[in-house]
């Protein structure tokens, strides 16, 4: 494994939140990823819903260095999509479920992939294809006791959930063996009206519940 994918996987499960950003503009996710870097979010996935997705990531590649926030590439279908947002700057990519070739793809780049998995048989698919995380999707109708039930036959699994994931219940996600979490809108909606002060608080709120749920003093 590669130095850069075990520095990417290293941030990832450290910090334990990465932000699922659907922004209107370059201008307005550049914005949201400096609240979440401010507020210690690991990274930063920019969808590919997001029309120019891959020149946005661009930009964010070159304004933030992983030091900063790490940026990567979600609802990555297939390797064309893979091999943009990679050549753009993306430094992992994920999908909402395993693809054979995005896989292949990512491995041979050294760049971690993230497919989603909603049963143990996926999950299982996924470690045997690679997948350095898998993606619990959807989380809000899986839940922590999807994850809870997962890691009794896998305890080695590497799951982090994306949907459904609150500060209400942060640390049932973690407590029930999640490395991270994904968090879309709970944590970024505020940017719709301008406030991104907001992002930055609830970060460091996100921040603090996952290490308390870990045992971390702060």
């Amino acid at each position: 494994m590669s130095m850069m994918k075990l520095k990417v996987l290293g941030k990832i499960v450290d910090s334990g939140l990465v932000a699922v950003v659907r922004a209107e503009s370059s201008e307005q996710a550049a914005r949201i990823v400096d609240a979440c870097a401010q507020g210690g979010v690991a990274a930063v996935e920019i969808t590919f819903t997001v029309p120019g997705a891959a020149n946005v990531i661009a930009d964010l590649s070159r304004r933030f260095t992983g030091d900063q926030i790490l940026v990567g590439a979600g609802t990555v279908l297939d390797p064309e999509t893979a091999r943009a947002a990679i050549l753009s700057g993306a430094q992992f990519v994920v999908s909402p479920c395993l693809n054979l070739e995005t896989a292949r793809l990512c491995n041979r780049y050294q760049v971690p992939y993230m497919p989603g998995a909603g049963s143990v048989k996926e999950v299982v698919e996924a470690m045997e294809r690679g997948a350095d995380i898998v993606k619990v999707f959807p989380g809000e109708t899986l839940g922590p006791a999807f994850v809870k039930a997962v890691r009794g036959p896998l305890p080695y699994a590497s799951l982090m959930p994306t949907g459904g994931v609150a500060l209400e219940n942060v640390a049932e996600w973690i407590h029930a063996g999640c490395v991270a979490v994904g968090v879309g809108g709970n944590l970024t909606a505020g940017a719709k009206k301008g406030d991104f002060q907001s992002i930055t608080d609830l970060a460091r709120q996100f921040i603090a519940r996952i290490r308390q749920a870990r045992g971390i003093s702060l």
